[in-house]
């Protein structure tokens, strides 16, 4: 029974250690805005236009010095739903939300917002930054406002307002919600969004150079019935949320990307070449285009992913598990073995809702209790947001996504647990001969930690 408690010990060491591999940057117990002067503050929480409790983040992107943070529409008393903090600013783990563009662009008042709601957005290496805008303001409120959804694509040297797409009527639907969009920005002229319809399953494919747009549908991009139960922090809860998580990868040597994509309620991982998507006359005579990679486990569901093009590593969210997991998208396999754990905690990483990397290779999670906001109350002085970092081969070393040799990680880590060992050893047998030596209480340790590598 000492050899097992040993043995149960190491594995917990080695767990917190491979599974807070990301910094905390930023950190609110509720959301604040920089109005223009503090006045203007306290008359927008007179007159309902600002009320905290209301604000929940939910997408965030990173480019040059500035940390974009959506934050939807979903209830009442949200003043701007696209903002950014300016990362050069250390002054505060708080800091205040910055309307982006400007604050006249949230003005819902005369009927011709520029910003409505947007959930998540992209930054492309042009220098673009892409808002895929949900177009419903009051989605949990008992009147609900509804725009037609859009694209909004911004410079982001001027921050000027480069183009405007509205999604023509036909590739909306009454269910339809938008909630993703990843960029395939291989040639700036040339550049293609797919914004995932997470309410009534399809891929709204749009053209930059065609300014045109089409809709795509698969049985892969439908929810699991199977996968639809979810459990955070003692919610119980059903969600029915198609396609999700789309991840792109960096081209191939014919200029198409591979997505990586799954619906929010199922289990499984599934791939598709744009080559497919690009056209839709071609996306539909090539059904079996789609592929099933595997599946990620029991209780694995999975919102927000993204790939970092420089390693190939997938990154996703495992929302019921409170964590952040990889896969490198060089394995063959997409097994639980050949996945690695990011991050987990059940008290900071509640609901991991959005994943990116910047183009310093960085990793960057934005996580905020959704489900307990939306479903109960936030304690307002408990810390409710946080945003992590950490440079992506830190994010992964260690981990079964590690690009290094797994032989050297096996090394080092051999290594480090034999002093450990022996000490145990000798510790659980005093005075007698011990029930397993050093070597083979190594061999132990190593082989059972060797499965905490899925």
């Amino acid at each position: 029974m000492g050899v097992f408690k040993a043995l149960i010990l190491l594995q917990l060491v080695y767990l917190s250690t491979c599974m807070e591999q990301l910094d905390i940057i930023y950190e609110w117990n509720q959301l604040d805005f920089e109005f223009p002067s503090p006045e203007a503050r306290q008359q927008a929480i007179d007159n309902g236009s600002f009320i905290p409790e209301n604000n929940i983040p939910m997408g965030l992107e990173v480019f040059a010095d500035r940390l974009f943070i959506t934050v939807p529409r979903w209830r009442n008393g949200v003043p701007a739903s696209l903002t950014y903090v300016n990362l050069k600013d250390n002054s505060t783990k708080s800091p205040k939300l910055i309307p982006y563009p400007n604050w006249e662009a949230h003005n819902i008042v005369d009927g011709k917002p520029e910003i409505v709601s947007p959930f998540r957005v992209r930054a492309d290496r042009c220098g673009r930054l892409w808002v895929l805008d949900n177009g419903k303001i009051g989605s949990l409120e008992a009147n609900v406002t509804k725009f037609t959804p859009f694209i909004s694509i911004y410079d982001l040297k001027t921050d000027n307002l480069l183009r405007k797409y509205v999604f023509p009527e036909d590739q909306v639907k009454e269910d339809s919600g938008f909630a993703n969009i990843a960029v395939e920005d291989i040639d700036c002229d040339r550049t293609y969004a797919y914004a995932g319809d997470v309410g009534k399953a399809g891929v709204v494919v749009y053209s930059w150079e065609k300014n045109d747009s089409w809709r795509i549908t698969h049985h892969f991009f439908n929810p699991d019935p199977l996968a639809c139960d979810f459990s955070v922090k003692g919610y119980n809860f059903s969600w029915t949320d198609a396609i999700f998580g789309i991840g792109i990868s960096a081209p191939n040597a014919d200029n198409f990307s591979t997505i990586y994509f799954h619906p929010m309620a199922s289990n499984n991982e599934f791939a598709v070449s744009t080559e497919y998507l690009r056209n839709k006359t071609v996306a539909e005579q090539n059904f079996d285009a789609f592929k099933v990679l595997g599946s990620r486990g029991p209780n694995a569901q999975s919102s927000a992913s993204f790939v970092d093009p420089k390693t190939g590593v997938l990154f996703y969210s495992l929302v019921n598990l409170n964590a952040v997991a990889c896969w490198r998208t060089t394995n063959k396999e997409y097994l639980m073995k050949n996945q690695g754990r990011i991050y987990m905690d059940d008290v900071k990483m509640i609901y991991p809702t959005d994943i990116k990397v910047d183009y310093d290779e960085n990793l960057w999670v934005l996580s905020n209790r959704m489900p307990i906001w939306m479903y109960a109350k936030l304690d307002s002085n408990d810390t409710n947001f946080r945003v992590f970092s950490a440079p992506v081969l830190k994010a992964i070393s260690h981990t079964a996504c590690d690009v290094t040799a797994r032989s050297d990680i096996l090394d080092k880590f051999v290594n480090k647990v034999k002093n450990v060992t022996k000490n145990i050893s000798s510790k659980l047998n005093p005075n007698s001969a011990p029930i397993l030596s050093s070597s083979s209480l190594t061999s132990l340790v190593v082989l059972t930690v060797l499965s905490l590598f899925v």
